[in-house]
């Protein structure tokens, strides 16, 4: 027996989202069913929801700014990590 649900999403990504599903052959219907069954499959959500710590956003600020350290070689690397 199949149930219909109501969802509200935003329109930009919802038809971004579609242009997407159908270059995989799947319509928005389908998604939500293959979506389902993953948190079926996984007893929860089927990808790790957190929230960034200071320390986490930190690291992508640098990584966007490409301000991080870098390296000659792994020993370098190594190194800094064991000081």
């Amino acid at each position: 027996m199949k149930t219909q649900t109501t969802i509200r999403v935003d329109e930009s990504s919802y038809n971004k989202a579609k242009e997407i599903l159908n270059d995989l052959g799947l319509n928005y219907s389908q998604a939500i069913s293959v979506f389902n069954k993953m948190i079926i499959l996984n007893n929860g959500l089927p990808f790790e929801v957190k929230i960034q710590n200071n320390k986490t956003k930190k690291a992508l600020k640098e990584l966007e700014n490409k301000d991080g350290k870098t390296f000659k070689n792994i020993d370098e690397l190594f190194d800094d990590l064991d000081n």
